[in-house]
């Protein structure tokens, strides 16, 4: 992933924002007696972009991934629709705790830019993603970099269109969503009121979206790190974040694990996993990893 990609992520002020005090309230009113949950993972399955992760020999790359992570986030269907059978597959190779998050097709949100052609689009795409069933998790839905409140039309109409049974989470990335506080609140309340979460993408060259702001009893969060040291003390300071946001009464963490050069996602993820069993006393399966993990890697 190159989005948000810096020369010197060293000269980055990684400060997290300090605007969760709305969040703070939600998790306080959304307060439920559900399980508290967390799905920690990356955003693909292959060998190619998992580095020092699969044991040699290794044939059926997607069962061992989810024998060593509970989901992913499924970047694949952002470039197309399967076939029905593929996402067969995926179901009948994975174990019933694993959970697919998968992207939504780029017809809606890049080509056609959420205009009156895609709800076509959005039904046969969730036609063949309700196969993953049980193992379907939250939808999330990515707009283009310039894709601004001018289309607020357009957001709106969608949301409404959308099936309420499938969980959805939107990305947005024009600056103007986040730092026009009229159209911010606007874009806020839209989403709470429809049950959509509001995704937190952590990247180094875009500060300038980063938010702590959640609509949903839902963090779902794309870390994504700069391949350098800078990446540990950034999962350290999440883990801090979320526990605060658990003993609010947050109950649902989606985490993915992105690289700007797929190197070492697996390390990240397990490093990160360890440090949440600690501090929130949970005991998710740490990933094995081929070259060990140890900080100062990159």
């Amino acid at each position: 992933m190159k989005f948000g990609k810096v020369e010197q992520p060293e000269l980055i002020d990684f400060t997290f924002p300090t605007d969760h005090a709305a969040t703070e309230v939600l998790l306080g009113t959304t307060k439920s007696k559900e399980p508290f949950k967390v799905s920690v993972g990356c955003a693909k399955w292959n060998r190619q972009d998992l580095k020092n992760f699969y044991p040699r020999g290794t044939k059926d790359e997607l069962s061992y991934y989810a024998s060593q992570f509970n989901s992913i986030e499924l970047n694949a269907t952002f470039y197309r629709i399967f076939p029905a059978e593929t996402y067969e597959k995926w179901y009948d190779r994975t174990p019933s705790s694993f959970t697919f998050f998968p992207k939504m097709t780029n017809e809606v949100s890049h080509l056609r830019r959420m205009n009156d052609k895609v709800y076509a689009i959005s039904d046969r795409y969730l036609e063949v993603t309700s196969l993953l069933k049980d193992k379907l998790g939250t939808i999330f839905l990515q707009m283009h970099n310039n894709f601004g409140p001018k289309n607020w039309d357009r957001v709106v109409n969608f949301v409404d269109y959308w099936p309420k049974e499938f969980p959805l989470a939107m990305e947005f990335r024009h600056t103007d969503w986040f730092n026009d506080p009229v159209v911010a609140q606007e874009l806020y309340y839209l989403l709470e009121e429809n049950g959509i979460a509001n995704v937190l993408v952590d990247t180094a060259g875009r500060r300038d979206i980063m938010h702590m702001r959640l609509t949903t009893n839902e963090a779902f969060i794309r870390y994504v790190g700069a391949n350098h040291t800078t990446d540990y003390q950034r999962l350290d300071d999440w883990v801090v974040r979320l526990k605060e946001w658990k003993d609010k009464g947050l109950r649902n963490i989606h985490f993915f694990v992105h690289q700007n050069m797929e190197l070492e996602s697996p390390l990240l993820a397990a490093y990160f996993i360890d440090s949440l069993n600690s501090t929130l006393g949970m005991d998710i399966t740490v990933p094995k990893t081929l070259g060990g993990q140890q900080k100062g890697l990159f």
